[in-house]
């Protein structure tokens, strides 16, 4: 690879997913300078957003974290959880091969995966006493705000206890990993009104907010005396505005609903009385929202007490489905028929969260590996010469 021009090995690591650029790094000083390089950073991530090579399925259960590929089902890899031992982790979304994790609402970091590199976020106390929050509800989201090219994370919590008018306190604080900083959020009257004057239930994933069209969006369900509706409520990651999004009326008096995105579009998940479920898409952000798909139970599939569609088959005939914590089917959109993902190694009797990650260098590589190897070498000399001195080297009087 020595006499090989750049601009090939430039090509042929583009084709590699991220863990073995990692292990290429190690190959010369320009590959290492390459691998590192910003401009290869996002090059890599453009092409594997684009031809959604290397997709990896994370699954998350308590502390384990496992990854495996979607195109080779039967290599599933252990990933050493990055948080301090002691509570129970939680992934709270994934954006551009990074994943947010936390132990505690003060306890937060974004993972990357594929190259171990971890940014643990700086501790932001929560302006109300900790006996009034309760750890469900408070929501995650972790974003990649295209328009000033940054990865945020918002916190929203709101106080279980009234204050003395009435309400229950309500903050959102938001991290920029560029400033490495949070900051508050001071929200409209309109929208604090709506949210303060009642103790909320955001749906999906105790809260965590899915990202589309620059935004997190959570489920606000209706509220007998309080919310006439079901509402989707938006938070957008430029403005920092906290908004409400349309919905579709023959869905405004649903009781058991979900939300997620599939293929960067919108989707609700309507369960009705639990033997099917219809999947309604937004596919043009602020348009109209049409019915996509109805999911059905099946000898394969005998409950649908959960349904959120991940990701399309490369030819698009067919949807990957997490169905009650963690089981993956496909779901082939002709004939309506499931066909379970056979994971190697899984173990489908366990609770599992799931997400869709790509391969991505973002976030940088963990470490120097040259330094390492010389820190390894160096480390072996002095064990010799520290053995030679206890043993070999002895005067006798």
């Amino acid at each position: 690879m020595a006499n090989m021009p750049m601009d090939i090995v430039t090509d042929v690591f583009l084709r590699l997913p991220a863990s073995m650029l990692v292990r290429c790094r190690v190959l010369s000083k320009p590959c290492f300078s390459l691998i590192d390089s910003p401009d290869f950073v996002a090059s890599h991530l453009k092409r594997t957003l684009e031809t959604e090579e290397h997709l990896m399925i994370l699954l998350q259960s308590d502390r384990l974290l496992r990854t495996v590929y979607l195109d080779a089902p039967d290599k599933l890899s252990d990933v050493e959880n990055p948080l301090p031992t002691g509570g129970f982790t939680e992934v709270f979304g994934s954006v551009n091969g990074l994943i947010g994790l936390t132990n505690s609402p003060v306890d937060l970091s974004i993972f990357n995966p594929s190259t171990r590199k971890i940014h643990r976020l700086p501790i932001e106390p929560i302006d109300f006493p900790q006996y009034s929050i309760t750890r469900q509800y408070v929501f995650y989201g972790l974003g990649h705000d295209s328009v000033s090219d940054d990865y945020k994370v918002v916190r929203m919590v709101q106080c279980k206890h009234k204050d003395g008018d009435g309400g229950y306190p309500f903050e959102i604080k938001v991290f920029s990993l560029k400033s490495n900083k949070w900051k508050r959020i001071h929200l409209r009257f309109e929208v604090q009104n709506l949210l303060s004057h009642f103790y909320y239930n955001l749906t999906y994933r105790s809260g965590n907010g899915v990202l589309a069209s620059n935004s997190f969006h959570w489920i606000l369900p209706r509220s007998e005396g309080y919310i006439e509706f079901n509402t989707v409520i938006r938070f957008d990651l430029a403005s920092d505005d906290l908004g409400v999004l349309s919905f579709p009326e023959e869905l405004y008096h649903e009781d058991y609903m979900d939300i997620g995105v599939l293929d960067g579009s919108l989707c609700l998940m309507c369960y009705g009385d639990f033997s099917h479920v219809d999947v309604w898409i937004l596919r043009e952000y602020g348009g109209k929202w049409s019915k996509f798909i109805t999911v059905p139970t099946s000898e394969t599939v005998v409950s649908l007490e959960f349904v959120r569609p991940l990701i399309y088959s490369k030819d698009r005939s067919k949807i990957l489905l997490e169905i009650n914590n963690g089981k993956l089917f496909w779901f082939d959109l002709g004939s309506k028929s499931f066909e379970m993902l056979v994971i190697k190694g899984y173990d489908e009797d366990r609770p599992w969260n799931v997400e869709i990650v790509v391969s991505s260098l973002v976030l940088g590589c963990k470490g120097d590996p040259r330094r390492a190897r010389e820190k390894k070498m160096m480390q072996k000399v002095n064990k010799r010469r520290d053995d030679f001195l206890s043993k070999g080297f002895k005067l006798k009087l």
